[in-house]
């Protein structure tokens, strides 16, 4: 694949998810999407999230993801706010698998930490069964930058705030996985 990984439309998540809701591990697979989608994480951020990362102190899931340094790019840790639907996905899993405190979240064939690869593999595979071309396991990163970058100004925000969800050390590099809205672009200019 040449260029950015394309940016999905809320219908293609949507469609994602009604197909892994059919597949052997389900539940896994749900995680997975939504940690891409609603939480903007790199493959190799989904493959070693640990439950510690997402649990509370007092127990639970917490309101947000701890990106620990260990698994972040470059080590920038981080903190994301926990979409709704992927708190519940997370809250499922963690029941499922009997409340641990330290464990991945996401567990290999071995019972470890899945790999980055094997993540990266995991959406290549998956995209191509429900026939989206022109994506990668970063298009759930790029979608959720690029729709938090849209709607930040909604609620008080600014492109320093999408920076920090997405654990760039610069802004520009958070410009480039923002993609233009042309309709939006035209509304604009219109208001002028």
């Amino acid at each position: 694949m040449t260029g950015p990984a394309k940016i999905l439309e809320a219908t293609d998540l949507q469609l994602l998810l009604s197909h892994v809701a059919t597949r052997r591990q389900a539940q896994r697979d749900t995680v997975i999407l939504l940690l891409s989608f609603k939480a903007g994480l790199r493959a190799c951020e989904i493959a070693g999230l640990d439950w510690y990362m997402v649990t509370g102190a007092s127990g639970g899931i917490a309101d947000s993801i701890a990106v620990a340094g260990t698994i972040a790019k470059n080590g920038r840790a981080r903190r994301i706010p926990l979409h709704p639907d992927l708190k519940a996905a997370l809250r499922k899993s963690w029941l499922m698998a009997g409340r641990p405190r330290h464990a991945p979240v996401l567990l290999s064939q071995k019972g470890g930490h899945l790999t980055a690869g094997s993540v990266v593999n995991w959406f290549t595979a998956l995209y191509a069964q429900v026939g989206l071309t022109g994506c990668s396991s970063h298009s759930g990163r790029r979608t959720f930058i690029t729709n938090s970058a849209r709607l930040v100004a909604q609620v008080g925000g600014c492109l320093r705030d999408v920076q920090e969800l997405a654990g760039h050390s610069a802004l520009t590099t958070t410009e480039r996985y923002i993609e233009g809205d042309r309709e939006a672009q035209r509304k604009l200019v219109q208001l002028l």
